[in-house]
């Protein structure tokens, strides 16, 4: 991966990604706002937590729902989970939410963001310390009942984006299911969707998007918050022969995935030596773009 010690700060007043902390040291000459297209949309500049909801006041939500500016939510999935040795677990859950913020702030004051729900379905991960799952079961009425609660307080319209593999399938086995018993406009996208194969090879050396803390997670991480990915050494034994009772697996729905070994573990790692913040930066850039007119259409 990149050691580029230029820090990338997209947000200027950001709940995102935690910029306070760094795992490099960074001069003060480097801790600067980048300067790119991404930054668009803080320019003139909009408070970045009039986006989120759980950054509001219930006063400000009110308002803005009765001038009728307010026109649709976004519930950003994603999950806690292991990503490799050099990357946070919150990767896929801060992934979707920066997304999620920079489209709203696009789209201000006609989008909201909602509590992240950040923890998704990832029993096949159990064996690798600190992982947390939820049953398909779980997180299908979690999402459903924070739709419940936007359809309750009128809005209408509502994208669920995900940054996590693991949720496609069990939520967009449900959505349609969603969207019949609540009478409004509820789809589901991942924010690399948008990102087709020619097009990641156009621009990632492995051509492999998302990927699981590998080039891609990476270089989205580098771009976004450089304090989530930690330099380690790597040393090529696998260190999860620990004393797992097989009774707790069973019991968060574990099950062994093709992609559960070692041999993942090092490839990806490999693949994350690739990763670059501009990279990154292209990536987030192409997913809001997508994000923001696939909305705009949804509102209408």
């Amino acid at each position: 991966m990149s050691v580029n010690k230029t820090r990338r700060i997209f947000l200027q007043s950001t709940a995102v990604s935690g910029l306070a902390v760094c795992n490099w040291k960074i001069k003060d000459s480097d801790a600067q706002i980048h300067s790119s297209s991404l930054s668009s949309a803080v320019d003139n500049y909009i408070n970045t937590r009039k986006v989120l909801l759980y950054e509001c006041t219930r006063k400000e939500i009110r308002e803005r729902l009765a001038s009728g500016k307010l026109k649709a939510a976004i519930i950003p999935t994603g999950a806690t989970e292991q990503h490799n040795e050099h990357m946070a677990m919150i990767m896929d859950t801060a992934g979707a939410l920066l997304v999620s913020q920079y489209a709203a702030l696009k789209l201000y004051p006609q989008v909201i963001v909602t509590t992240p729900v950040s923890i998704g379905y990832s029993p096949y991960w159990m064996e690798r310390q600190g992982t947390l799952t939820l049953r398909k079961e779980t997180l299908q009425a979690v999402v459903y009942d924070i739709c419940c609660s936007i359809k309750t307080h009128g809005i209408k319209t509502i994208l669920i984006l995900n940054g996590h593999g693991g949720n496609v399938k069990p939520l967009l086995d449900k959505v349609p299911d969603f969207r019949s018993k609540l009478g409004i406009n509820i789809e589901f996208c991942s924010y690399w969707d948008f990102i087709s194969p020619d097009l990641a090879k156009s621009f990632m050396e492995s051509g492999k998007v998302p990927g699981h803390g590998s080039e891609f997670e990476t270089s989205l991480a580098l771009a976004a918050f450089p304090e989530r990915i930690h330099q380690v050494s790597y040393e090529g034994i696998d260190p999860y022969k620990w004393n797992v009772d097989k009774t707790d697996l069973d019991r968060v729905g574990f099950y062994k995935a093709t992609f559960d070994k070692t041999e993942f573990d090092k490839t990806s790692f490999e693949e994350s030596k690739l990763a670059t913040a501009e990279k990154g930066e292209r990536a987030i850039a192409l997913a809001i773009e997508e994000v923001v007119e696939k909305l705009r259409k949804m509102i209408g």
